[in-house]
């Protein structure tokens, strides 16, 4: 039936006609909540080398290099962006700490955690690099104190974080219960929103088994969808996962046209009450959306901060709106926090003398990027080192060495003068991995090589001492790939039957990286920290120059 415009018009006025009720049933308008979100420090106090590399604005077909990140920058950027915001809160997607420049790592990465704590960081999901040291020195993190060996090295006590690690997903075997709690429920406007932190599954195969044993790492989709049960009963439904994994994606440092890897299935299997999903571990800034969701990550080493806004109804208290900006965190944009810069001095007071202490010096850069067979000019000489610290008899009487690529964190860059200081040399050691002699035959050599593809998406080609060579066919199936006739040494091919002295830090010796044949090693002798037999090698054979890179033989 249609309406007379007499009818239409009375029924606008009435409807326009304020009420006894009208201003009840005015919605309320949605409470603002900005969330800055940091993945991947690393322990980056200062500026990494490089900055970031970006999509050039004048020519998209070009990269330019952004001198970005460090603490001071970080925390000005952190205080500019809540700045207008009256709900703000501060989080972190892992890998905060390891892998850390000397200047974090010389004091097991006490000055991250005060610098994060300065800055305002509330929540932190724990990332695989957080169990570096094991599980213990993570609750230290946590909880404070002095570290167990080298006591307190700081300018003052170490207190702990004041932020909240959050793991989800990791189980001590012994209790069933989570290592740390499993998410932090804040609220904004009187609205509750949960934050759930989880590690990657996968963390066991990335730290060293002695660091995670007893800890049972859950799937992380499952893990989170179990948990939203107790959380609606606690009357949440906006929810926030920060999660230490993510992927690869297309596109600009702010963008995502296309993104792939291990988080867009996780994503998909999450329960449609997550609404938005911070990541991290893949080293790449990305603003996604996967499934409907807002996927995100601030790339690494504080060369990002992730500005997310989320609006929420009061009524249902869920969010009705996300968006993102990747901020970069430009050197020359953020000024220096001047209370960080006074946290770095009084580190660096300390640090200074050590870290300058000169190593040697480099004909040119020595890169870690491995080439098509998947050897390293950095990787060779570490490897060189390792061996030469260990081939004498007392010393473990070595006659190989390998060490993991991934344990080369960055390369030794020649600056005008040529060069290194240990500063320079911890940086692209920064574990402090013992070195272990150990005797393995000829075959289990072999099979160790072959172990190097047990995750045919991402190959662990060890790096190794010059004098060994091998080949190995990509066109060969996986646990076949190397050929026996093909590994020699000194000229003289490795014979199955025979046995030889072999080096490698404690991460493989223990297992780690998947690489198992080593824990059969046997008559294991323990040596000296491989960053330390790298600053000796320098200090004996510089200036160093790059190998051929002709040990290791692709075919195929």
């Amino acid at each position: 039936m249609r309406l007379s415009p007499r009818l239409i018009l009375g029924a606008v006025m009435l409807a326009l006609t304020p009420g006894p009720d009208s201003r009840a049933s005015t919605p309320a308008a949605p409470v603002e909540l900005r969330i800055l979100a940091l993945n991947d420090f690393h322990g980056y106090l200062q500026p990494p080398p490089g900055g970031i590399r970006i999509d050039d604005p004048a020519d998209k077909t070009r990269k330019i290099t952004v001198e970005a990140g460090g603490a001071e920058h970080v925390a000005t950027a952190v205080r500019q962006l809540r700045d207008g915001h009256g709900n703000t809160i501060f989080v972190a997607a892992g890998d905060l700490i390891g892998a850390s420049p000397f200047l974090s790592a010389m004091f097991h990465d006490e000055p991250t955690i005060e610098s994060l704590d300065m800055m305002g960081l509330a929540v932190a999901a724990v990332g695989n690099h957080e169990f570096d040291e094991g599980k213990d020195e993570l609750l230290r993190m946590q909880n404070g104190g002095c570290h167990p060996i080298d006591g307190c090295r700081g300018p003052h006590p170490f207190l702990g974080a004041k932020f909240r690690y959050l793991a989800a997903s990791t189980f001590e075997k012994s209790t069933g219960k989570t290592l740390l709690p499993a998410y932090a429920i804040r609220e904004f406007g009187g609205i509750p929103v949960a934050f759930i932190g989880l590690t990657l599954k996968g963390t066991p195969n990335l730290v060293a088994p002695t660091g995670v044993a007893g800890l049972e790492f859950r799937d992380e989709a499952d893990t989170v969808n179990a948990l939203l049960p107790e959380l609606k009963a606690r009357g949440v439904e906006a929810i926030v996962v920060l999660i230490h994994e993510g992927g690869f994606p297309t596109g600009d440092y702010n963008e995502c046209p296309g993104i792939s890897g291990p988080i867009v299935d996780i994503v998909r299997k999450f329960d449609r009450a997550v609404d938005v999903v911070v990541t991290g571990h893949t080293h790449r800034p990305y603003v996604c959306d996967i499934d409907g969701r807002l996927v995100t990550s601030a790339d690494k080493y504080g060369t990002i901060v992730t500005a997310i806004d989320l609006k929420l109804d009061p009524a249902t208290r869920d969010v009705i709106s996300a968006g993102a900006d990747n901020v970069i965190v430009r050197t020359d944009a953020f000024a220096r926090d001047p209370d960080q810069t006074a946290l770095l001095e009084s580190y660096n007071r300390l640090a200074a003398p050590i870290a300058s202490r000169p190593a040697g010096s480099i004909t040119e850069t020595l890169s870690r990027m491995p080439n098509a067979s998947g050897e390293s000019v950095l990787g060779d000489i570490i490897a060189d080192a390792q061996l030469a610290a260990t081939r004498a008899e007392v010393n473990g009487g070595a006659v190989i060495a390998f060490t993991n690529p991934g344990g080369i964190r960055n390369d030794i860059i020649r600056n005008d003068e040529g060069g290194v200081t240990y500063a320079d040399v911890f940086a692209s050691q920064p574990f402090r991995n013992q070195l272990v002699t150990l005797t393995l035959t000829g075959m289990q050599i072999k099979a160790m090589l072959e172990q190097q593809w047990l995750d045919p998406k991402r190959p662990r080609i060890l790096q190794v001492s010059a004098g060994f060579s091998y080949s190995w066919d990509a066109a060969r199936p996986i646990g076949d790939r190397v050929a026996a006739d093909g590994m020699s040494l000194h000229g003289a091919r490795i014979d199955p039957a025979s046995s030889y002295r072999v080096t490698v830090n404690n991460f493989l010796a223990g297992g780690g990286d998947g690489f198992t044949v080593f824990t059969d090693g046997i008559a294991p002798q323990v040596g000296v920290y491989d960053v330390d037999a790298l600053y000796a090698y320098f200090r004996a054979n510089s200036p160093i120059a790059p190998s051929p890179g002709n040990r290791i033989m692709r075919m195929n």
